[in-house]
Parts: C-alpha cells; sequence; structure tokens
C-alpha cells in the first residue's frame, strides 16, 4: 500500500493510523501546488483531483477522501476497534463525528489556506470555526477521545485539524479542553512517528 500525502496536511490522520495500526505501507510525498510526487510522478494520473490523500492498494486500487480511507484502514485491523463494527448504533455514531469533522471543522479552514483571502474573511472564518469549536468543547468535557472510550481513526482525523490553529491564528487556549486533548493524543507514540516522518514533531510540540 502507498500513503500520497503533503506533510501537515488532512492526509496525516491516515498517516497516524497507518502507524497505530502497524499496517505496511510506503509514504509518498506530493507536491500539492505542482501536483507532482516524489521522483517526478505526475500525481494528477493517481488522483484526478489534486489533492490529498490518497491510498494505492497492492491492486493498482486508489482510494480518496479522509472520512473514507480512515475507515478502510480501520476496518483492516477490525480487532484493533479504530472504528467500531459495521452495521452497529456505534458505527454510525462514529460516522456522524468523521462527517462533522469533514464538513464543520476541515472544510471551514479552506479560506484560511488561500492566500488572496483578505483578512477580513479570515476573521468571519475564524468566527465560524470558533462557534464549531466552541460545540465540540462541550462535547469533550470528561472525555478522552471524540468518538467514544478508545482511541479511534475519528481521533487521528479531529487532532490532525486542531493541530492546524497554530498556522492559521486560533488559538485553542480559548478552548482548554480541546488543547488538552490535542496534546494528549500527540504524546501517543506512533502520532509522535507520524509526525516525525513529515518533520512536524518540533512545530507540534510546541503547539
Amino acid at each position: 500500500m502507498k500513503l500520497y500525502y503533503s506533510p501537515g496536511a488532512c492526509s496525516l490522520a491516515p498517516h497516524i493510523v497507518l502507524q497505530e495500526l502497524g499496517l505496511p505501507y510506503a509514504p509518498v510525498k506530493v507536491d500539492t501546488k505542482a501536483k507532482t510526487f516524489e521522483g517526478g510522478g505526475d500525481y494528477s494520473k493517481i488522483n484526478s483531483k489534486g489533492y490529498v490523500p490518497a491510498i494505492e492498494l497492492d491492486d493498482g486500487q486508489v482510494l480518496t477522501e479522509a472520512a473514507a480511507i480512515l475507515q478502510y484502514l480501520a476496518d483492516r485491523k477490525p480487532e484493533s476497534g479504530f472504528a467500531p463494527a459495521v452495521g452497529t448504533m456505534e458505527r454510525y455514531r462514529f460516522q456522524e463525528w468523521l462527517n462533522f469533522i469533514a464538513t464543520e471543522i476541515h472544510k471551514g479552514f479552506g479560506p484560511l489556506w488561500k492566500p488572496d483571502s483578505t483578512e477580513d474573511e479570515k476573521e468571519r472564518v475564524r468566527a465560524r470555526i470558533g462557534a464549531r469549536l466552541d460545540w465540540l468543547a462541550t462535547q469533550m468535557q470528561g472525555r478522552n477521545f471524540v468518538a467514544g472510550p478508545q482511541f479511534t481513526a475519528a481521533d487521528a482525523y479531529l487532532f490532525t485539524i486542531l493541530n492546524w490553529g497554530q498556522w492559521t491564528g486560533i488559538d485553542l487556549a480559548k478552548w482548554p479542553v480541546l488543547k488538552d486533548y490535542v496534546a494528549r493524543i500527540a504524546a501517543r507514540p506512533q502520532v509522535r512517528e507520524a509526525l516525525k516522518a513529515e518533520g512536524l514533531l518540533k512545530v507540534a510540540k510546541a503547539a
């Protein structure tokens, strides 16, 4: 299996899950601006959408979209509990969290990465994200993990997106429960290995 990733992008979430589960994979770094990957390959031939993550399976199939990839990887080792069993209410709650993270938090950051976004626009975006984080903080009271009593693929995703605050002017100090959550997930040995592999370990520790 190959993981196509860009350092610090949402592809960090499947990178973490691959490390946590000990699944064999080859990381392939992508330049998402040039649409090329290590060795000079044309990334658009791997994923015509042009963004990460993507995984290329041993039979040549390519799977994209973080939420789908995270479930696929978790289901490779169902005994891990990284995703609840298919067909259970717990699985639907897990998917509910994945969709919230993807649509209400992850996509919300988009304008903050764009060089042509005005500061006024960015402030409006930060306010919208802040409202989502207000709600999230209430849900995380008394929880160590987002989707149940143990670490799951949803935590890899949420950690990855919340960690973007350090680069986009969203200070998690406003939400101590979320700041503590990010620090706790960052301290996991295999999360640290994924961060190290992407050259992000020192940055993440400073968050």
